[in-house]
């Protein structure tokens, strides 16, 4: 049996005992980013209550990596599918149809985090598949993604529909997870400059980062896919995360 065939992945739905294991794995998300209000308050509650859009992945009783969607309502007034507030917009708009009842007509992925130990191995494109037929199978015809871009963090002041024109040879995305969504079948619809939004006292984003945030303007931090805005005089950092909008349509034997 090789590697890859003792990798098992399933809805959550199908497996109720991985619900509270899916943040077993050691993850790689910058240590800013549960500062998020809308991910601290509701990120959490996703694998519990919309059990059918999620997946884990497991190597014997080992949780390798997560993938978490949501679905919600894109046709109610002053919603659309894709929002330019992004992941925030659309996890909210999640638990407020649940709360409310209305009626999902759009799938929208939030993460797929793989263990540090598994990176390599095509697992991420396996967990993507996943998501997709797990959206399918809830009847949607396609499965929208804020997706945050892996390599973005090396150029955070470039803005982001500058940084979505560099492409390889080949004509694929440069940025190495871009070019995952690409190659799995999705396109690129938009950008979505204000995904996640960050904010805090100086002091918060000393302990956070370990920087000094002692001078007025941008400053760059470790994995942040853009600057972060310091302000002394009123005591507090904002940081703004642009994300890229991929829409992936179903093949006809997912739904």
């Amino acid at each position: 049996m090789t590697e890859k065939d003792n990798i098992r992945i399933v809805p959550l739905a199908e497996d109720p005992s991985l619900i509270s294991r899916v943040y077993e794995i050691n993850d790689t998300w910058p240590v800013f980013t549960p500062h998020d209000m809308v991910a601290s308050a509701l990120l959490s509650r996703v694998p519990e209550d919309f059990p059918q859009y999620c997946v884990a992945a497991t190597d014997g009783d080992r949780v390798v990596a997560r993938g978490l969607a949501v679905p919600f309502n894109s046709v109610l007034d002053g919603r659309e599918a894709m929002p330019d507030q992004g992941w925030d917009r659309v996890l909210a708009w999640a638990f407020r149809d649940r709360q409310y009842g209305n009626a999902p007509t759009a799938a929208s992925a939030l993460e797929i985090s793989v263990d540090a130990d598994y990176l390599g191995r095509g697992l991420s494109y396996r967990m993507l598949f996943a998501l997709r037929r797990a959206a399918g199978r809830q009847g949607h015809d396609a499965l929208l993604a804020p997706v945050r871009p892996t390599a973005k963090h090396l150029d955070p002041r470039v803005p982001m529909a500058d940084y979505l024109r560099r492409c390889r040879d080949d004509g694929l995305p440069a940025d190495p997870w871009v070019r995952v969504h690409v190659k799995a079948g999705g396109t690129i619809e938009k950008v979505a400059p204000a995904s996640m939004t960050v904010s805090g006292s100086l002091a918060q984003w000393r302990q956070w980062t370990g920087l000094p945030f002692d001078r007025d303007g941008s400053v760059e931090i470790p994995g942040a896919l853009a600057p972060v805005h310091c302000d002394t005089a009123h005591d507090r950092a904002v940081y703004v995360e642009p994300n890229v909008w991929i829409r992936h349509g179903m093949e006809p034997h997912t739904a």
